[in-house]
């Protein structure tokens, strides 16, 4: 591998962070939309993959604070698409499970940034898709081994 240039290498590292920040945003606001952004996108679908879960495995699930997810979980209850009830083993603990309308909502929502995305990336060739998806795997393992 040869060594690249330091001051192009954090050129194009900044170039990849702004881009990926513009993507995430246009994600979020076609999701939101829909009704449901992002961040409580990934909380459904947690849930949705996994089932009913106490909020301390959910918070562990999503790599997220307790407190963090006891926010978003309070949102989230109010807005009918989840349930919390006691954890009959441990009625201190609290467990979390998706409700219908919790279900319709990250069906809506995940449609919806889907869509955006194939927009997005399907401006791209079948090539450029491959040659970025093998770039993207090299920047991920780089990262997890920094």
């Amino acid at each position: 591998m040869t060594m690249v240039d330091q001051s192009e290498a954090e050129r194009v590292g900044l170039r990849y962070l702004s881009s990926a920040y513009r993507v995430r945003r246009v994600v979020d606001e076609h999701m939101m939309a829909s009704g449901l952004s992002l961040a409580r996108a990934k909380v459904l679908q947690v849930l949705d993959q996994k089932g009913s879960l106490r909020q301390t495995s959910l918070a562990a699930e999503l790599g997220m604070a307790a407190r963090s997810v006891t926010q978003a979980v309070e949102s989230l209850e109010r807005d009918g698409l989840i349930e919390r009830s006691s954890d009959p083993m441990d009625r201190r603990a609290k467990v979390v499970v998706l409700t219908m309308k919790g279900s319709a909502a990250l069906a809506t929502g995940m449609a919806a940034g889907e869509q955006i995305l194939q927009r997005i990336f399907g401006a791209l060739g079948q090539k450029q898709l491959d040659t970025l998806d093998t770039l993207l795997a090299a920047i991920d393992d780089a990262a997890a081994a920094t």
